[in-house]
């Protein structure tokens, strides 16, 4: 390893002052660049213009400001498409959230509420076939979403901490919409009347929400109920499957806060 003198690094270092590029003084002084750069840094750090390296921090262990419009959302699409994972060799966990190719405008929604949530990571697109999955590694996803677990979503208890409970109920129609971004649609239903002695079509829009676990059913009809939306449960079988929204006023108050996905 090749040691360079007091007289060198010093010298470098009146360069770099002066505003010398760091490429420059590494051919200048025959130095690596490298060796320049970390010269720099070290110099930046013992005058306290450079702290060191930036580590993110957490708004659960460092009381960071949290974007709670934004948290709501991003909460309601991990239980409906998320979760969150550390594949083995990796020191970081990630969370990641699918969003199908069929609706751009919700994948684009996603990406800039991980943003907010998670303003000091960064965030990308992963493709497969058919969708991308949107992810952000975090030492902290742990610390924001507490649900996580072995095994599937339905398979064991889903419970709000009482800080997330808090933010839902303050932001029902965020953490709505993201529940119907991820496991949810608006769909237009049609039946027959008789009108006039003839049997005529029938067609009205209609909200479902469908999911298996009967905590994340219970948590989607509780913001229903906060908003004033009226909501019936459509079986399956015997077992308990969509949550319907058919009534034309109840319709009227998601199309105006949540529509269709786009």
């Amino acid at each position: 390893m090749r040691s360079h003198s007091v007289e060198t690094r010093q010298a470098a270092l009146t360069l770099l002052r002066g505003g010398a590029r760091n490429a420059d003084v590494a051919r200048a002084l025959n130095v690596p660049v490298g060796t320049i750069g970390y010269w720099l840094h070290l110099d930046r750090a013992g005058r306290g213009e450079s702290p060191g390296p930036h580590r993110p921090e957490c708004p659960r262990c460092h009381n960071r400001p949290l974007d709670e419009t934004a948290y709501a959302y991003l909460l309601a699409l991990y239980l409906g498409d998320g979760h969150v994972i550390r594949y083995s060799g990796h020191r970081v966990p990630s969370l990641m959230i699918t969003c199908s190719d069929a609706w751009p405008g919700l994948m684009d929604a996603c990406e800039a509420a991980m943003r907010a949530v998670f303003p000091d990571n960064a965030v990308c697109r992963v493709r497969r076939s058919g969708c991308h999955n949107v992810k952000v590694y975090s030492k902290h996803l742990w610390c924001l979403f507490p649900q996580h677990g072995p095994g599937r979503k339905h398979e064991r208890r889903i419970v709000l901490e009482p800080w997330q409970a808090r933010i839902v109920e303050a932001r029902p129609w965020e953490f709505l919409r993201g529940l119907v971004h991820s496991d949810g649609c608006r769909v237009t239903n049609w039946t027959t009347r008789l009108v006039g002695g003839e049997r005529k079509r029938y067609e009205y829009p209609r909200y479902f929400f469908t999911n298996r676990s009967a905590d994340i059913r219970r948590l989607y009809c509780e913001a229903l109920d906060r908003v004033g939306v009226a909501w019936r449960v459509t079986r399956r079988g015997a077992e308990p499957y969509n949550v319907s929204v058919a009534r034309g006023a109840s319709v009227a108050l998601m199309d105006a806060h949540i529509g269709a996905k786009f």
